[in-house]
C-alpha cells in the first residue's frame, strides 16, 4: 500500500466511531474501486463473524446447513458465504427477508412454533448436518435434537450452550486479519458477496442508528457516514 490509497481496516481498539481512527497497517487491506464506502464500512465485523462461523461447520457441496437469524447483519453474509461452498442452506428468518435470501440461493424457512418441522421439509429428506446459530433462544438444543453433531454447530451469542455442550463458539475474533477482510472485499467486487444497507446516518446521528438497531429485524447493515 502507498501513501494516499484507500484502504479498508479494523481496529480492536473500540474507536472506529469516530472521523479519524489510527489503525495498524496490518490491519489493513486496499479497498477495490467497485465498492462503495458504505459497504466498505459495513463490511468487517459482520463479515468476519459470518465468514468465520462458516468456516467452524466447513459445509461441503451437497449437504444441508441451518443459519438460524440469516436476515440480519452477521446472517446476510453468512448466508451467503455457505451458498458460495455448493451446500444447501437453510435460512431461517421472518418472512419479509425470504425474498432477499431466495434470491442469494438459500432456502428461507420462518422462525417460531413448528420450526423444526419446517426445517425437516426444507432439507427434502436429506440430513441437515450443520449449524450456525446467530441467535441464540434454544437453536442450539434444536440443532442437537436434529442430530447433528457438535463439531457442526456453531454459535457465536449462546455461550452457555458452549459451555454445556461443547458445540463450537467462533465469531469475529477467529477470523479478524486482513486476509479475510481483503477475500471479503474482492467477493464483493466480483458481485459474489452482496452488502444489503438498511439505512445509513452521520456520525452526529450515533444515537438514532443504534435506535434503529435496537428496534431488531434490521434488513443488513446500518452505516455511520462521516
Amino acid at each position: 500500500m502507498s501513501l494516499g490509497e484507500e484502504v479498508i481496516g479494523f481496529t480492536d481498539d473500540r474507536a472506529s466511531h469516530a472521523e479519524y481512527v489510527l489503525v495498524e497497517a496490518a490491519n489493513l487491506t486496499p479497498k477495490p474501486p467497485e465498492i462503495s464506502w458504505e459497504v466498505a464500512g459495513a463490511l468487517f465485523v459482520a463479515g468476519a463473524t459470518g465468514y468465520a462461523a462458516v468456516r467452524a461447520v466447513a459445509p461441503a457441496p451437497g449437504e444441508v446447513v441451518v443459519i438460524s437469524g440469516a436476515g440480519g447483519g452477521v446472517g446476510v453474509f453468512a448466508v451467503q458465504l455457505a451458498v458460495r461452498t455448493g451446500a444447501r442452506v437453510i435460512a431461517v428468518a421472518s418472512e419479509r427477508h425470504h425474498a432477499w435470501l431466495r434470491e442469494r440461493g438459500a432456502v428461507p424457512v420462518t422462525y417460531g412454533d413448528d420450526v423444526r418441522q419446517r426445517i425437516s421439509a426444507a432439507a427434502q429428506g436429506m440430513p441437515v448436518v450443520a449449524f450456525i446459530d446467530l441467535v441464540g433462544d434454544g437453536y442450539v438444543d434444536l440443532a442437537l435434537d436434529l442430530g447433528i453433531a457438535k463439531d457442526r454447530i456453531n454459535t457465536v451469542i449462546d455461550f452457555a450452550a458452549i459451555a454445556k455442550y461443547g458445540v463450537k463458539g467462533d465469531g469475529g475474533a477467529a477470523a479478524s486479519n486482513a486476509e479475510t477482510l481483503a477475500e471479503l472485499a474482492a467477493a464483493i467486487a466480483a458481485g459474489e458477496l452482496v452488502v444489503p444497507i438498511q439505512n445509513t446516518y452521520p456520525l452526529a446521528e450515533v444515537r438514532e442508528a443504534f435506535t434503529e438497531l435496537e428496534a431488531g429485524h434490521v434488513a443488513g447493515k446500518i452505516v455511520l457516514v462521516a
